[in-house]
């Protein structure tokens, strides 16, 4: 069920298998496990004692997690990309009749993002929402209109670690279920941000299509084979 990289352990199903599992908690935390969350992690104990704690899921969104999970000869059965999982409970949401809450990206963003999951999934009941301008130290407004709309599941768009650290101040107060920070999601699913197509993610290629679009993402990839570097050095011992 998972495939220890260095101190974290990767789930290694299947999406399916994944949504069937997160069934198992009274509350989870899911960690988009690319390289750069992950290498952070190593270098913040914040992040770290999070990443690693009982009520913590840690999922292979990366081919460079992907990689790393062959180094250590304990292949994850595919990547999943946050944005994949996190409609996956929106459409459970959905179908369920569970609501969701989302926090993050500037208000137009976050406001487009609502209308298009709207648009597609007509019946999905989005419970609340507040844009990611705030002070992580000063949001007791925020904090109890989500325990009062009780949400299953509350997605953070805020970036690592910002979106942790929310997570990680709150998760015992609040009421949710499903607690995920999602990046740049909220852009995908506004419409401003385009996925690769999908031969490209299928060859592990989307970080290449996100870089071409958005060079300043470049110097992001430097975290890649820092990452596995440090999974080569730390199998070696």
């Amino acid at each position: 069920m998972f495939t220890r990289i260095l101190e974290y352990n990767v789930f290694n199903g299947t999406l399916k298998e994944l949504m069937n599992y997160i069934e198992k908690f009274n509350k989870v935390n899911i960690i988009s496990g690319n390289p750069e969350v992950l290498y952070n992690g190593l270098n913040n104990p914040l992040l770290f004692n999070n990443f690693t704690g009982d009520n913590s899921i840690i999922i292979p969104d990366g081919v460079g997690t992907v990689m790393a999970s062959k180094v250590v000869k304990n292949p994850v059965k595919e990547k999943i990309a946050g944005i994949e999982l996190m409609e996956e409970i929106v459409k459970k949401c959905e179908r369920e009749g569970k609501s969701i809450y989302l926090i993050g990206a500037k208000q137009e963003i976050l406001d487009a993002c609502i209308e298009k999951l709207q648009s597609k999934y007509t019946k999905l009941n989005i419970s609340g929402s507040h844009n990611g301008y705030f002070d992580l130290n000063n949001c007791s407004d925020l904090i109890d209109d989500i325990k009062a709309k009780k949400p299953y599941a509350l997605f953070i768009a805020m970036g690592s670690p910002r979106q942790d650290v929310f997570i990680i101040k709150n998760m015992k107060e609040l009421p949710c279920k499903i607690f995920m920070g999602v990046g740049g999601s909220f852009d995908v699913f506004a419409g401003k941000v385009k996925r690769a197509p999908n031969w490209m993610i299928k060859l592990g290629l989307e970080w290449l299509y996100r870089v071409a679009k958005e060079p300043f993402r470049v110097k992001r990839l430097g975290s890649i084979p820092k990452f596995l570097l440090e999974v080569i050095k730390h199998k070696s011992k």
